[in-house]
């Protein structure tokens, strides 16, 4: 009987933690009413809540980064895992905001941390290094099913059960699942001389020798400044969009169960853009799917800035939703090529971490814009602009592999 190939397992298992990933994330947007009506606290406390969440998960990805560059996956990912699953059965119990933001902005952000994409990318890519973008982009699809499917399960949940015993099935499910998937399936992979570019891992640099570019000081590098501006831009508009389109679609008189479907929409449109990405990273290198992220964003904000009629309105949110996830699984490919392979989960983990935090502003500009002049039309300008500097910073970034001179391409070895 023919054994199985490790690395189909590996993926799996990471579909599997970006699967749980997703849908834990959205629990408490769906939450969010119910909690309110029930505890009697005002949207903005419980927004605050999803704040402080966004902001300490990413100021920990750096630092899980680099836990990823030196310990195993599996204990770095369980414990993740762990932490995660008590943070979130936890909410079930909570009455005070304190203890919104202990359990939710700190445990909780803090597990998720540990089973989030940067991790998770850097898993995926030591077991594939010749097919790095669509074995990434495979795994990172499952963010997109994970929220279609748990937030489901937690809709139906919650209509019978209440938020409090949802919130503890959630907690329970990922102990009781994920947390064996990982430890169980988790292992380091074996070595490879393309995953290193035909160099041990921690190679040594000749003495007298120039250092290699991924041991030249981050904040000295202007390719980790551009792939930093980068992502900052991808963030800022992608939570913009997120966390506005239902309200804007809703403001041009779509009806509201068309607006409510449009987000889950956009996120199947999200998972063809994703595996679109994947296959156009491994042929053509992580910076052409990028070059079309931004390209076609300059033609989606253009088109809503042109028209707001409900065609467009929709053709908008597709569209954007093709795009919202292109660039996640080029992440580490890019860290990996201009930086090589002993910093990867830390480089990829800072990029992350600037995505969501200019995340978070996006969402507050797209909120202070509407409010200031009762409309999103400059915050469209504002993204348009963006994409055109998002554009022109995507052709500076060396996106190939760098090696040194005398020798072998990694892809012929």
């Amino acid at each position: 009987m023919r054994r199985i190939d490790y690395r189909w397992v590996i993926l799996a298992t990471g579909f599997a933690t970006l699967f749980f990933n997703g849908g834990l994330r959205s629990a408490l947007a769906l939450m969010l009413k119910p909690m309110g009506d029930d505890l009697t606290w005002s949207r903005s406390t419980l927004s605050l809540g999803i704040t402080a969440y966004m902001l300490v998960s990413a100021l920990a990805m750096p630092f899980v980064g680099r836990l990823a560059d030196r310990y195993e996956l599996r204990w770095v990912m369980g414990v993740g895992v762990a932490l995660g699953a008590v943070g979130i059965g936890l909410m079930s119990v909570i009455s005070t905001p304190w203890q919104l933001f202990a359990v939710y902005g700190v445990v909780f952000a803090l597990g998720n941390a540990g089973i989030s994409n940067p991790v998770v990318s850097v898993m995926i890519v030591r077991w594939f290094p010749d097919r790095r973008g669509v074995a990434n982009s495979a795994a990172v699809s499952g963010n997109a099913i994970g929220q279609l499917v748990i937030v489901g399960l937690l809709a139906q949940s919650l209509v019978r059960f209440g938020w409090r015993v949802s919130y503890a099935g959630l907690g329970l499910a990922n102990l009781v699942i994920l947390a064996p998937i990982v430890l169980a399936a988790v292992r380091p992979a074996p070595t490879h001389p393309a995953a290193t570019g035909g160099l041990p891992r921690h190679a040594a640099t000749p003495a007298g020798a120039a250092p290699p570019p991924w041991q030249e000081s981050l904040s000295r590098s202007g390719q980790f400044w551009l792939l930093g501006g980068i992502y900052a831009i991808c963030g800022f508009q992608d939570y913009f969009v997120a966390t506005h389109v239902v309200a804007f679609a809703l403001d041009v008189e779509i009806s509201t169960v068309i607006a409510g479907n449009l987000l889950a929409l956009m996120g199947l449109m999200g998972l063809l853009g994703v595996l679109v990405a994947g296959f156009l990273s491994d042929a053509l290198g992580p910076g052409r799917p990028t070059l079309l992220c931004f390209v076609m964003r300059i033609g989606i904000f253009a088109l809503v800035i042109f028209s707001q009629a409900k065609p467009a309105v929709m053709a908008f949110a597709l569209l954007y939703g093709f795009t919202f996830l292109m660039t996640a699984p080029l992440t580490v490919v890019f860290s990996g090529n201009i930086f090589g392979p002993a910093r990867l989960g830390r480089v990829s983990g800072t990029i992350s971490m600037v995505h969501q935090i200019s995340g978070g502003l996006g969402a507050l500009a797209g909120a202070l814009a509407f409010d200031i002049w009762g409309s999103y039309g400059r915050a469209f300008i504002l993204m348009l602009t963006l994409s055109a500097v998002a554009t022109a910073a995507t052709l500076l970034v060396r996106d190939r592999t760098v090696r040194e001179p005398g020798l072998p391409d990694a892809a012929s070895s």
